[in-house]
């Protein structure tokens, strides 16, 4: 069976991997050919309608259809203004980017469409639907066609998608790495000073001693029996009891004895 291009009305190449696939479809949709936008605002479509002095002119009362065409996993997407009756191909917007479809800035239910004429000329037309149901569709519709386009994601979510896969290489690298010590190689580690004791002055026992060192920083009393030399020698107790102060060698002088 062979397929007929959307946007040309002429036939494709036959492929056995050639499909079509209708995304939206509805009649009675109102045609107008609209002035060229020169607002930054967009499209006015109640100056398209006004009552007294209409900006614009309706042309044509169309069948809308959005049709994806697949040929050898290659996608477009078309919008297609019809004859409803014939059939015959009035105009069509290849769907290439968001702008070819700007909705109007004061109703739902309008839009202004870029169409593709022979030999490459665009044109901007603009459509109406009677009612918001089938705008509203047809809104739906073409989310969908930018989700089969690639058209959606490619902002904050494709970045993130973009870190994740980053990262997820980071990790499967470092998992890779070998952190065991070669043959002859040794760990240095450097305590930093933070928190320790200030290092002992010069003539001081080191800390390097121990705790014991620390323990005995001051010098012991003197052993009961000096070394040899030494010019007084302390008595035991058993040799002074029963003795006088004149004996033990205390001059009691003028403030006589000690009581």
């Amino acid at each position: 069976m062979s397929i007929i291009d959307p946007a040309t009305g002429r036939e494709l190449p036959s492929s056995d991997s050639a499909y079509q696939r209708i995304l939206f479809v509805t009649n009675n949709v109102h045609v107008y050919g609209i002035p060229p936008l020169t607002s930054t605002k967009g499209f006015a479509a109640s100056l398209w309608t006004h009552p007294v002095q209409p900006t614009a002119q309706q042309i044509f009362t169309a069948r809308l259809r959005i049709i994806e065409t697949t040929v050898e996993a290659k996608i477009k997407v078309d919008i297609v203004l019809e004859d409803g009756n014939t059939g015959d191909l009035f105009a069509a917007a290849p769907y290439t980017s968001s702008v070819v479809v700007q909705q109007a800035n004061d109703s739902s239910r309008f839009f202004a469409v870029r169409v593709l004429g022979e030999g490459g000329m665009k044109a901007t037309l603009g459509i109406g639907f009677e009612d918001r149901s089938p705008a509203f569709d047809f809104s739906i519709a073409l989310t969908e066609a930018r989700k089969v386009l690639g058209m959606e994601g490619s902002g904050a979510a494709g970045a993130a998608a973009g870190r994740s896969s980053q990262s997820t290489s980071n990790v499967a690298l470092e998992s890779n790495q070998d952190f065991s010590l070669k043959e002859g190689e040794k760990i240095h580690i450097q305590v930093g000073s933070k928190g320790r004791r200030a290092a002992a002055p010069s003539g001081t026992p080191s800390a390097s001693s121990g705790d014991n060192a620390a323990l005995f920083s001051i010098a012991p009393p003197p052993s009961a029996t000096k070394a040899h030399g030494d010019s007084t020698a302390i008595a035991p107790p058993s040799a002074v009891q029963g003795k006088s102060a004149q004996e033990l060698g205390f001059d009691d002088g003028e403030f006589g004895e000690f009581q």
